[in-house]
């Protein structure tokens, strides 16, 4: 049975339906993270207290560990809800394509979400080595005093970074699928590749210091060539 096309209206009664599931989702992986509040916060100051121990955050507004709270409820929320949000923005897209590329949503969305989760984890390890880093430049004149709304936001734009720099292998293989490159094409262009990741992880990174820009280039380098691997054997099989 072939589908039928569908009209404008039910494109965006579609698009309507899915962003109000997504936004639920969102709202549900908030209010969870914001039950669990202080976990979370204590697993992204952890960094900070094995960079610079016996030294605590402080915040300097009477509203600003309110404020942290909701901003770090929301962060948790959107990474909760990503399977949700990536598997919403799947099935809006699914009626455009064949029976053969609807095959892939699973895998494609797994991959999608743990690419993400593990650049995560590598960004946390790489955390307190950036701030070392960066904070050894005044230890001999200056003392820190950094406030936990400068240091969090840091933290998860961080992280972010970290996780969304993690998923270029899928749009490489997305790129290959559609015969837009070829597993030979990537092969050879192995230098422009080196100097394309490590010019992006020096602008994606919010230290700008070089061994956070080398711990997030050297895993993005290899993930080029797993993609590589992947648009050669399992796109040919």
């Amino acid at each position: 049975m072939t589908d039928v096309p569908i009209g404008f209206l039910d494109h965006l009664d579609e698009l309507r339906s899915r962003v109000i599931k997504i936004l639920i989702a969102l709202v549900i992986g908030t209010i969870i993270a914001f039950i669990f509040y202080e976990e979370i916060l204590a697993i992204l100051i952890y960094p900070y207290d094995v960079a610079v121990p016996d030294r605590d955050l402080a915040y300097f507004r009477p509203s600003e560990a309110f404020s942290l709270a909701m901003r770090l409820s929301l962060f948790g929320g959107v990474i909760l809800a990503s399977p949700v949000i990536l598997y919403q923005m799947w099935r809006f897209v699914a009626p455009a394509l064949t029976r053969r590329e609807k095959r892939w949503a699973i895998p494609v969305t797994t991959v999608f979400v743990s690419l993400f989760l593990a650049g995560m984890v590598v960004g946390y390890w790489t955390l307190p080595r950036a701030l070392e880093f960066l904070l050894g430049f005044g230890e001999d004149s200056l003392e820190p005093v950094i406030g936990a709304e400068f240091y969090l936001s840091f933290a998860m734009r961080f992280l972010l970074a970290f996780g969304i720099s993690f998923e270029f292998p899928v749009f490489i293989f997305a790129a290959a699928a559609v015969g837009a490159v070829t597993s030979e094409q990537l092969r050879g262009s192995r230098r422009w590749a080196v100097l394309v990741i490590v010019i992006f992880a020096a602008v994606i990174t919010p230290s700008g210091d070089p061994l956070t820009l080398m711990m997030l280039a050297v895993p993005m380098y290899i993930l080029f060539e797993v993609a590589i691997l992947a648009v050669r054997f399992i796109l040919k099989k």
